[in-house]
């Protein structure tokens, strides 16, 4: 993959999705690492029709939560990774327990 290529494209001026050096600018990721997380699936963003990535705002989200945990705890990203899936299911089955508790 040739980085220094997707670092020149830009998205249209009204898109709210971020380029590849984007992330990795914001994150503070190694490249590596992010498209390792690419080829796991855990981050999925969309590619436009020359081969760029695009991600959306909730991919920057987990990627940044990933990162400071990674550094936090002095752990993997495959490691952090687990974690924020996780957290997010937690999350999740808390909204649940809300919504069913409003029922009540």
């Amino acid at each position: 993959m040739d980085i220094k290529k997707r670092e020149d494209a830009t998205p249209p001026s009204t898109s709210r999705k971020m380029l590849f050096a984007q992330i990795i600018e914001m994150t503070g990721m190694d490249e590596e690492v992010v498209l390792e997380l690419i080829s796991l699936e855990w981050v999925s963003p969309a590619s436009t029709a020359d081969g760029h990535y695009l991600f959306e705002a909730r991919d920057l989200y987990r990627l940044r939560k990933l990162s400071r945990l990674c550094n936090d705890l002095e752990i993997t990203a495959a490691g952090g990774s687990i974690i924020v899936d996780l957290m997010e299911r937690v999350e999740q089955l808390e909204a649940r327990i809300e919504e069913m508790s409003k029922l009540i």
